[in-house]
């Protein structure tokens, strides 16, 4: 921004901040907490049952305390959880499975109670990947602490 005057930058600063601020709330129309971590449960896990819907919410309960955000913050952080990705096909579906899919009312229940379930379960684990897909770089040389269902888990702090 060389060039730009001081006023200048700090309009710039501005403008950013609120295009990401209405970035965001289109995003989540406003959502709840309750409703995005649902939404996140869903979208990541709705295929991999009970199960695997438990575990993906206890990774976002323990990157909620590892970043002391809530879990709302984790859930839309940018590139965190692929069904909020701006390309994933997910991400236009989430609104309608939290309306109609079969484990709704177990992805609400879960998100309503984030902050209680039982971390141990995957071992503390902060993340996790689709085990039938490549790797990714960050987690060269790195073993899942326990794999359930098609998702490993991994703890990475």
């Amino acid at each position: 921004m060389k060039g730009i005057s001081h006023h200048n930058k700090w309009l710039w600063r501005y403008v950013m901040f609120m295009f990401w601020l209405f970035f965001l709330i289109g995003v989540c129309g406003g959502a709840t907490q309750q409703d995005v971590v649902a939404m996140t449960i869903l979208g990541e896990a709705r295929g991999e049952g009970k199960a695997g819907m438990y575990a993906v919410a206890t990774v976002i309960n323990q990157r909620a305390i590892n970043r002391n955000k809530t879990p709302k913050a984790v859930c839309l952080r940018a590139w965190q959880f692929s069904c909020w990705n701006k390309n994933d096909p997910n991400r236009k579906k989430l609104p309608t499975l939290l309306k109609t899919h079969p484990l709704r009312g177990y992805a609400i229940t879960l998100a309503q109670n984030i902050t209680k379930l039982d971390r141990s379960y995957t071992k503390q684990a902060d993340h996790y990947i689709n085990r039938h897909t490549t790797k990714p770089s960050w987690l060269a040389n790195r073993k899942p602490v326990i794999v359930i269902g098609n998702h490993a888990f991994y703890k990475l702090k």
